[in-house]
């Protein structure tokens, strides 16, 4: 049976409960128009941020307690990243997919540690990574014979403070048999671009969306807030909840142009 066209979208961090919990809830409601499945992201720790003073979140602990409220309350699915080995068992307790950040892609330990969890992983590609070399990633995370590895696409390293999109990457590591998602918020990051955090060309978000789906990627992840230039962390590739449902129709109907021909 195919599965559904995958939304993942929420902050790039916990902020506070609140916050996290109206976006979640208002995802949810708008993406219920769409036949499209949901699942919530925020990270409990941004444990790469570019400055020693920048906002990393409200740690393991409390972020997980906020992440398995709002998974009960609302009855949608959720997801966060982890960053060390030890991190992997708790967090898969929480959680229905378990994320790899892209520059811990590489990371052997990491990797096949959630994959002894029995839970769904992320793997974001690293932006120094090739797809093609995406599918020794792959097998680490399958040892174990997870229930699905996703990968995602985020953009790769392009001079300085630069990322570039190459969409051949999609149906490459579609050709390893995963479903491949797009990372479109972080694929127009400008990397320490901001002088002491990460800059960003959010303007640019919906016309990567629109590119990747048509080139045949199962899903969307997307970083969004109620006020993006007020976010803890970055704001300025985040994207404002009130852009959303055009974003989310706009896919819709290339979904429908991309099934009628068989691009996918």
């Amino acid at each position: 049976m195919e599965k559904k066209f995958l939304i993942i979208a929420g902050p790039c961090v916990l902020e506070d409960f609140d916050t996290a919990f109206y976006i979640a809830n208002f995802l949810k409601e708008l993406i219920s128009k769409y036949e499209f499945d949901y699942v919530f992201k925020a990270s409990f720790d941004k444990a790469n941020r570019t400055s020693l003073f920048s906002y990393r979140g409200p740690g393991l602990e409390k972020g997980l307690s906020w992440l398995e409220e709002i998974k009960k309350n609302l009855d949608i699915k959720v997801t966060t990243d982890v960053h060390e080995t030890w991190q992997v068992k708790p967090v898969s307790e929480v959680v229905d997919i378990i994320q790899i950040p892209a520059f811990l892609c590489r990371q052997t330990d990491l990797v096949v540690s959630a994959s002894q969890t029995g839970k769904i992983i992320n793997i974001k590609k690293g932006q120094f990574m090739s797809p093609w070399d995406m599918k020794y990633v792959l097998q680490k995370a399958q040892i174990q014979n997870p229930p699905e590895v996703l990968l995602t696409e985020r953009g790769y390293s392009f001079g300085y403070r630069n990322l570039v999109v190459d969409f051949r990457s999609i149906p490459i590591m579609k050709s390893f048999g995963v479903r491949v998602i797009f990372d479109a918020t972080h694929s127009v990051q400008l990397p320490g671009g901001g002088e002491g955090k990460s800059g960003g060309e959010r303007e640019f978000v919906p016309y990567l969306i629109r590119a990747a789906v048509v080139v045949g990627a199962d899903g969307i992840f997307m970083e969004v807030h109620p006020e993006p230039d007020k976010a803890l962390c970055d704001g300025p590739n985040s994207l404002p909840l009130s852009e959303l449902e055009k974003i989310l129709q706009q896919i819709k109907d290339l979904r429908a142009v991309v099934e009628k021909h068989g691009i996918s």
